[in-house]
């Protein structure tokens, strides 16, 4: 068989695939769901897991959060018993009289309530309370540090599915320019003035790029089920987006800087501090006296068969105050004290730790930023260009002056230039989230 017929027919069997596909694809965008970013990162704070852990643990936080939690409320117990008992008496009184009997029936009950009230001990409870208020605190920190990592996440995510699918465009106009190229190269060998090795070369260029298309739009698809994992929507949706790059170019350094110190994780670290400096008070409070106010009413009721006293019963309140003095706990309070300071070193220097990784990713994530951008503008202009040079290079193969090798390259620019622009121009949507990120500024 002819080889220009074998080629013939795969291309229009791959032409066939690609039909159906696109037929397939179009009824599937027609019941897909079309996402923007605002309705992205909308899905993405109302499903995650993450999210809503952080909000469940402000809340736990929130109930912790009490004088009653830390000591300070009085306390209020009941208490009752009733004992049946069965006992042999055997008693001699000093007038003279014995009392003897076996299995004597006798009851005895006990009821009372019992109200305490901590009047003092080393202001422990005020340091609890200030203690669960910087928890509370520190995990609506954390709940904000989540809401922006959330954010930060999907809209990465959302625009490495706009770069992917701006791939996807550029390997298009590619196809459109190979299939301009075959089908000048068909009439030109219609009329006798080209070759079969040029023809077949073009149908192989083409075959090769609807083959890189496929390609692509997989990897697109790919990663439009990992935004879907992250907004908690089932991976096999079908989503739709339109949408383009848009880079911030006002961002500034010093303001990037200046805001670290509000960052979400560098305010939880500051609570942390305040939290265990607030746990050495409570130590040291273990080391002095503790006095407590105590009432209560009491009624008891003690009655046997046989005995020398039949019945006794006591009804009444009674109130006193506990005076509690720690004189030797084996060193065991002071050394926790000190355990307790050095944690609070340790929470200071892990701040410090944080806020200068915070600083430094700030710095080059900013210089990825700015390099980014300006590569960029020179980007745009070379792939405008490389459009242009593709167009006038088909121009002048049509009219037999350029080679076909002219056209590949021309082909080969446009597409490396538009590679490198999506790139560029991802790589300072990118830096730019991470700046807003570190500055607690995403919305």
């Amino acid at each position: 068989m002819n080889p220009l017929l074998i080629l013939i027919n795969k291309r229009n069997l791959v032409l066939l695939l690609l039909l159906l596909g696109s037929n397939a694809f179009c009824k599937q965008a027609a019941d897909s769901l079309n996402i923007t970013l605002d309705s992205a990162i909308a899905i993405a704070l109302k499903n995650s897991y993450e999210i809503e852990i952080a909000k469940n643990n402000v809340e736990s936080n929130t109930i912790l959060n009490n004088y009653g939690v830390a000591g300070g409320l009085p306390t209020v117990a009941a208490n009752a018993s009733n004992t049946e008992q069965i006992t042999q008496v055997n008693q001699k009184l000093n007038d003279g009289t014995e009392i003897s009997r076996n299995a004597a029936a006798g009851n005895n009950t006990q009821i009372s309530l019992n109200v305490g009230i901590l009047l003092y001990n080393g202001k422990r409870v005020v340091s609890t309370k200030k203690r669960l208020a910087e928890l509370q605190n520190q995990s609506a920190e954390v709940l904000n540090s989540q809401i922006q990592n959330t954010i930060a996440l999907v809209m990465t995510s959302y625009y490495d599915v706009v770069r992917q699918l701006s791939y996807v465009n550029t390997v298009r106009t590619s196809i459109q320019a190979s299939e301009k190229r075959l089908e000048i190269l068909k009439v030109r060998k219609e009329a006798g003035m080209a070759n079969n090795a040029d023809l077949f070369q073009a149908q192989i260029d083409l075959n090769t790029l609807n083959q890189t298309l496929m390609d692509q739009q997989m990897v697109a698809q790919v990663a439009k089920t990992e935004l879907l994992r992250i907004l908690t929507l089932d991976p096999k949706s079908a989503v739709s987006i339109q949408d383009s790059i848009r880079v911030d170019n006002n961002i500034q350094l010093d303001a990037i800087l200046d805001r670290i110190k509000v960052n979400a994780d560098v305010k939880a670290a500051d609570h942390q501090i305040r939290i265990n400096e607030l746990i050495v008070r409570e130590t040291a409070a273990l080391r002095y006296p503790t006095v407590r106010f105590n009432t209560a009413y009491n009624y008891s009721r003690n009655q046997t068969a046989a005995g020398f006293t039949l019945l006794n019963r006591v009804l009444g309140p009674n109130a006193g105050l506990t005076l509690s003095i720690p004189i030797y706990s084996g060193s065991a309070f002071k050394r926790q004290q000190q355990v307790a300071e050095i944690n609070t070193t340790n929470a200071e220097l892990q701040k410090s730790s944080l806020v200068r990784d915070y600083n430094a990713g700030a710095v080059k994530m900013y210089q990825t930023y700015l390099s980014s951008l300006e590569q960029l503008e020179t980007q745009k202009q070379n792939y405008n260009l490389s459009r242009q040079l593709l167009n006038l290079t088909l121009q002048r193969f049509e009219l037999i002056q350029a080679t076909i090798i002219d056209v590949r390259e021309a082909q080969r620019s446009f597409e490396d230039a538009g590679y490198r622009m999506i790139n560029l121009n991802y790589a300072a949507k990118a830096a730019e989230i991470e700046l807003k990120r570190l500055s607690n500024t995403l919305q």
